[in-house]
């Protein structure tokens, strides 16, 4: 009251003298509280949100909300999850987002919880991208601020004519034009390689193209038109290194004495991924002496190729094979002195050198394709020129 009485006494005297008082500026309501959080490894989305101050009540409705939306026993680690509260103390909003296309709203309304699907805008930007190789291909695109992902998509379009375990060198070059898609510019992957082009010493450059066929589906093919995927691609292990090349005369780590080594040995951790390096039938699979668990493939043209010293054998005999499917894990079974793979190739059953064998070409372009493909060709090449040269 007192308080009151002097304020108009103030403001009396003021208008008095003459004086222009300011009322005093409300002081701003703090923001409504939110919190924002990752799911951790191994963490339900209960757990998350009890630890962003969810009482167990509201987390029981809001995962009873989400369970006709989200497949919750497949939740994985680093899926985004904000509450907000309102200034009352009150959960306003929560938004879980298990992918950075994608994030669902739940409102409360009375007793229940409104979820919403909300889809974002994704928009896809072809960008060059150049650089030499120092270290690995992988190491060489991290240091470009690019993900393993993309590394792994541009090995895959040359693992037909190029080892990048066996034949890589420092200072070889790679470029390509890639598709990548952003939401609100933050990268959430990647589209199509539309080019892409790699140099090594002594060797003819390689490139790639994607070009559209009548199956509707992007196809890659040499400059000259012919088709990059071949019979057998050029390694059973995807990025790892030779430690043992194919000879005839090699001292044996464990007999002892000069013999023959008709195999190329990939060094690789015990469980690795093996894979048929063509499509066949599979001929033998199980124990075998000093090759420990080993695995025989036959291939059309005469051909065989052989797995040594895995840990783990994911076929049996008699079956169908897939080019790139798993067939097995690397390990040291047998005469082995440490975790790797053991690999053979037959042609009319005689060994032969893996890396100086020359496998069959796929199919090329179509005829009546080819001039399509060949303007196609040139509009690319003359971009990536100008925008990722060498």
């Amino acid at each position: 009251m007192r308080v009151q009485m002097t304020l108009r006494v103030v403001a009396f005297l003021a208008v008095a003298l003459g004086l222009t008082v300011t009322p005093t500026a409300e002081a701003p309501r703090r923001p409504a509280p939110v919190a924002e959080t990752s799911l951790r490894p191994g963490e339900t989305l209960e757990q998350a949100l009890r630890r962003s101050r969810v009482d167990a009540a509201q987390a029981a409705g809001i995962i009873a909300a989400l369970r006709d939306e989200v497949a919750l026993r497949r939740l994985q680690p680093g899926e985004r999850l904000r509450v907000a509260w309102g200034h009352d103390g009150r959960i306003r909003q929560v938004t879980y987002q298990p992918a950075p296309t994608v994030r669902y709203e739940l409102r409360p309304e009375g007793s229940r919880w409104q979820v919403r699907k909300v889809s974002l805008p994704v928009a896809t930007r072809v960008v060059p991208l150049a650089g030499t190789l120092e270290g690995s291909l992988f190491e060489s695109m991290e240091r470009r601020g690019e993900t393993p992902a993309l590394a792994a998509r541009f090995v895959h379009l040359f693992e037909w004519d190029f080892d990048f375990a066996a034949d890589a060198l420092p200072g070889d070059r790679f470029r390509l034009l890639v598709e990548k898609r952003f939401v609100n510019d933050e990268l959430v992957g990647y589209g199509s390689i539309l080019i892409a082009g790699y140099g090594s010493a002594g060797r003819p450059t390689l490139t790639a193209i994607a070009f559209p066929m009548r199956d509707g589906k992007l196809h890659y093919f040499d400059a000259a038109g012919r088709s990059v995927r071949k019979m057998f691609l050029r390694a059973p292990l995807d990025f790892t290194r030779i430690t043992s090349r194919y000879s005839q005369a090699r001292r044996h780590p464990i007999l002892g004495g000069v013999r023959p080594h008709l195999a190329v040995d990939y060094a690789a951790p015990s469980g690795t991924p093996v894979r048929a390096v063509a499509d066949g039938v599979v001929e033998a699979a199980g124990r075998d002496g000093g090759n420990g668990l080993t695995i025989t493939l036959r291939h059309a043209r005469s051909y065989k190729t052989m797995y040594n010293h895995l840990s783990k054998v994911a076929v049996r005999r008699g079956q169908h094979v897939r080019q790139r499917q798993v067939i097995g894990r690397v390990g040291s079974t047998g005469l082995s002195t440490g975790p790797h793979l053991d690999y053979r190739v037959m042609r009319r059953g005689r060994f032969v050198d893996p890396l100086a064998e020359r496998f069959i070409p796929g199919a090329p372009v179509p005829g009546s394709r080819l001039a399509a493909f060949r303007q196609h060709r040139d509009a690319l090449l003359k971009r990536l020129e100008r925008e990722a040269p060498f």
